[in-house]
């Protein structure tokens, strides 16, 4: 059985693909910095997407702890910091402070593993997929995230 030239040409696409994808290494792009110690470095690659401009990323930086029917919050600051001499944002979490807690009483006292974020300032960023996104946080607190996009529809404001 022969396979078809559209076939063996779909093949060599997906594998250079998949070799572009590997070879965009956060150090080919510029020297972001080690992470210090007791920190970690992630990256989010976002795709391209046509009306990038409508578009925000929500970090979602967290822990996943034991929980009980109580809401559950950590503290927290994403800063934006300037790679010197390149002009690209990248993003630094000092520390995580609680959790908090809601103090209700929970009737049948069972606990959960949940995924609990950090609120704070700093976690909606402007969506640009010629950029990582690029985050160190401290290695005990995970990074998640998620797209918001506007609607299409735009309302106007009454006079009053």
């Amino acid at each position: 059985m022969t396979a078809s030239p559209f076939t063996l040409l779909s093949v060599l696409a997906m594998s250079m693909l998949a070799a572009q994808a590997n070879a965009a290494k956060l150090e080919d792009i510029a020297p972001y910095p080690k992470a210090d110690a007791g920190h970690v470095r992630q990256v989010i690659h976002l795709p391209a997407q046509p009306r990038e401009q409508d578009l925000q990323v929500e970090i979602l930086a967290g822990k996943t702890l034991s929980v009980d029917c109580n809401q559950q919050r950590l503290g927290g600051v994403l800063e934006e910091k300037n790679l010197e001499g390149w002009g690209y944002p990248f993003y630094r979490m000092e520390n995580v402070i609680g959790p908090m807690s809601t103090l209700m009483a929970c009737p049948d006292g069972k606990t959960r593993k949940a995924f609990v974020p950090v609120v704070g300032d700093g976690f909606l960023l402007r969506y640009n997929s010629k950029l990582p996104i690029v985050i160190y946080v401290p290695k005990d607190v995970e990074v998640r995230y998620r797209i918001w996009s506007a609607s299409p529809t735009v309302e106007k404001a009454s006079v009053q």
